[in-house]
């Protein structure tokens, strides 16, 4: 059996920022992962010069480049205006591999399928030790399920359902553009320029909003496609969209369950009005990275900003998507949250 002080189940943006952060300070640790990076992560794939500073890409510029907005062009039953605050658009195919191999720690392909205690430690399928456990292995994190479904329920309110496609394209217009609640979606749709000729459109709602109506998510996602073509922003063409499902930050705040922590998608830490976890993801396993090495005290999830940071209109938007009976009061301050949050 072999053994690491720490194992990191889970190599997107949340692990591998734990694993360079953990690094940084010293300490050996080992990445999980049942994919082999580079692989394919449906994302929208944005960030926001938070997220550029907290992993500090301006002094180890990031070689796959990106691009960037000044302002959002917003589309709200109807109505258009522009949102003036600077987002960065990355693919997750190439800026995921990036973080995982610039972190340095070791990195290995296994599917997690059990974990257990064994004294002061973490036995995961009688293969590898630890002292500390962080799952970051998004909303279906073997850590999560294991040590944390009790501790730290989800709630169903607050599942996030997208379709989404990405691909090569010779996008004409540069804009990134977010269409809001159209046909009663409780959601938006967007579609976001990558760098190097590649575009991600997409929809996305409140799961169980769309179910109590008897909608899809796939007439939402006809409807968008559609549009785009109406619009001249993508010519006609077959799709070939993939789905996945996450949850939007609850008011539970148990991150930490003696020594195994979950970071990321693996704790729900999406924003309450954007619904992006890349900012929240990196954040939080920074933070962990720390509590491990013994340069901060404690974890605390109340720590990982709740917004966007978009001021007004995120507060607009998190009063559509939160339900008023969902158990997880609205508009609360927090003290990290600053206009580059995601």
């Amino acid at each position: 059996m072999r053994t690491y002080p720490v194992i990191i189940v889970g190599g997107g943006p949340a692990g591998s920022s734990c694993a360079w952060q953990l690094r940084r300070h010293g300490v050996e640790c080992l990445v999980l992962d049942r994919q082999v990076f580079p692989r394919l992560k449906l994302c929208a794939g944005w960030i926001t010069p938070e997220v550029v500073s907290d992993l500090e890409l301006e002094s180890a510029p990031y070689p796959r480049g990106f691009i960037t907005f000044q302002q959002l062009h917003v589309h709200l039953w109807g109505l258009g205006f522009k949102l003036n605050t600077v987002q960065h658009s990355i693919r997750r195919y190439e800026f995921d591999d990036w973080l995982l191999q610039r972190c340095g720690a070791p990195v290995e392909t296994h599917y997690v399928r059990q974990i257990r205690r064994d004294g002061p430690d973490y036995v995961i399928d009688d293969q590898y030790r630890c002292h500390y456990l962080v799952g970051a292995g998004g909303t279906k994190c073997p850590v999560y399920r294991t040590l944390f479904r009790d501790a730290n329920p989800r709630a169903k309110e607050l599942q996030a359902v997208t379709l989404e496609d990405e691909f090569p394209y010779d996008w004409r217009d540069p804009a990134c553009h977010l269409w809001f609640f159209t046909k009663g979606l409780p959601g938006y749709s967007w579609y976001v320029p990558k760098q190097n000729g590649y575009i991600n459109v997409g929809v996305g709602g409140m799961a169980q909003r769309l179910k109590i109506r008897n909608d899809d998510i796939k007439n939402h996602w006809s409807h968008f496609t559609r549009q785009l073509t109406r619009k001249k922003l993508i010519d006609a063409r077959d799709y070939h969209p993939g789905g996945y499902s996450y949850y939007l930050r609850a008011d539970v705040d148990v991150g930490q369950v003696d020594k195994a922590f979950v970071v990321g998608d693996s704790a729900g830490l999406a924003t309450r009005d954007l619904c992006e976890g890349i900012g929240p993801a990196v954040k939080s396993g920074m933070r962990v990275a720390d509590v491990i090495a013994g340069k901060a005290s404690q974890y605390a999830l109340a720590e990982v900003s709740k917004y966007s940071g978009v001021g007004l209109m995120g507060r607009f938007l998190e009063r559509r998507f939160i339900p008023a009976n969902s158990g997880a009061p609205r508009g609360q301050p927090n003290r990290l949250a600053t206009a580059g949050d995601d």
